[in-house]
């Protein structure tokens, strides 16, 4: 051990007349533990938010929605067919979407309502897999169509607050309808329950409500045609650059829009969000790095004669500021090393165990608080804090490589 290091060590163990220089020095490590704790904690919080959400939407929405200026079209199989081709793309299907109203015995509330194919929906958004949606219209065995009530699949939230349960009959009642005597009518038709679907996103559980295409197509007197074409793709980070390749070989009046565009503010607020909360949770570091500085001073300026001392007996000012530098250093790494600890600690538990239930009202989903710890995040902490840890010892130590052994031992 270089003599810097054994004297270093030396005045980290304050005597008993030096306990003050003691406590700020314990006040220095803690607060450096708390600041990244804390830091890591809520940046583990936020990356497990952004990552939840974005399986939990992509659960229940494309990747890619293709639609068409000017509305619906009706050659949306050559459509779909052209898209599949697309390298990246790994399933299509059509919907419509419009706005209607569900009432049951227990009240009404206004839903989006969406026509799907479930010959090919589950394919394209895994939440509609297991879906019972039979169409309105059941073959005898003469070959004779008659009519039979349609099925629905209800979000688990809408369900609950219209006080379904499977089976139940349902009226849903489109603003397109028919102009009468009395004035327009809306489209009104009876469905049944037969299903239930939950993406564990609230404002989509609580929304969304999915019929046969065939019935919406019947309801909304669109003949044939469709709204549109939901798309998945392998990649969903490619997304934006497989939209434009359709885009460029269908040409003009198709148009796209991938995950991405469709929920970038969301994305953005949670990127600025977690950015915004790192500075912040810095500034506790930065705090504790002006503890550092206080305590190396007091330090100093308690030393000033053993300083004097070993520059007289030929210590150099390289070997003083390594001396009060190493304390500081340790001082931070302890600091460093007992909050990544008990952040790592914390978020385990959290993940693990239900401390604090969401609300599902308040926030996009309910659930407990989502973690995700990356392993850059966490040395882009540890990093900082000991860059900071640092550089609060430069100066202190400095002043006590200036200091005049004469001056110090005629005056200490």
């Amino acid at each position: 051990m270089s003599f810097e290091f054994y004297i270093g060590g030396r005045y980290l163990r304050a005597k008993q007349k030096q306990a003050f220089v003691s406590l700020i020095t314990l006040l220095s490590i803690a607060g450096v533990m708390v600041g990244v704790m804390a830091l890591i904690v809520v940046i583990a919080v936020m990356t497990g938010f952004d990552a939840d959400l974005k399986a939990r939407i992509l659960g229940g929405q494309s990747q890619i929605m293709l639609m068409r200026h000017g509305g619906g079209f009706k050659d949306y199989r050559a459509v779909m067919k052209e898209v599949e081709k697309t390298k990246g793309v790994e399933a299509a299907t059509p919907f419509i979407v419009t706005q209607g109203m569900l009432r049951s015995k227990s009240g009404a509330v206004g839903a989006v309502i969406r026509g799907i194919d479930p010959s090919t929906a589950g394919r394209v958004m895994k939440t509609l897999e297991q879906l019972s949606l039979p169409d309105s219209t059941v073959e005898k065995p003469a070959g004779q169509a008659v009519s039979a009530a349609p099925g629905i699949v209800l979000g688990s939230e809408l369900a609950r607050n219209l006080g379904l349960i499977e089976g139940d009959p349902i009226y849903l009642m489109l603003p397109h309808g028919m102009l009468s005597p009395i004035g327009h009518l809306p489209a009104m038709k009876q469905f049944k329950v037969t299903g239930f679907f939950q993406s564990g996103m609230y404002e989509y559980d609580q929304t969304f409500a999915f019929i046969h295409i065939k019935d919406a197509q019947r309801m909304l007197r669109m003949g044939d045609a469709v709204n549109g074409i939901d798309i998945r793709v392998r990649d969903i980070y490619k997304a934006r650059d497989i939209a434009d390749q359709i885009v460029s070989k269908l040409g003009f009046p198709y148009w796209a829009r991938d995950w991405m565009q469709m929920n970038q503010n969301l994305f953005r607020a949670l990127k600025m969000e977690r950015w915004v909360m790192a500075i912040i949770l810095i500034l506790i570091v930065l705090v504790a790095a002006f503890n550092i500085a206080s305590s190396l001073i007091m330090l100093v300026m308690g030393k000033t004669r053993d300083i004097a001392i070993l520059k007289a007996m030929g210590a150099t000012n390289k070997s003083i500021r390594k001396i009060f530098v190493f304390n500081g250093m340790v001082i931070g790494a302890v600091g460093t090393v007992l909050g990544l600890c008990l952040g790592i600690v914390l978020c385990i538990l959290l993940k693990h165990y239900d401390i604090y239930e969401l609300t599902g009202d308040i926030y996009y989903f309910t659930t407990t608080l989502p973690v995700k710890i990356e392993i850059h995040w966490v040395v882009g902490i540890v990093t900082a804090a000991m860059v900071i840890c640092f550089l609060a010892t430069l100066y202190p130590a400095r002043q006590a490589a200036k200091l005049d052994p004469v001056e110090a031992i005629r005056y200490g």
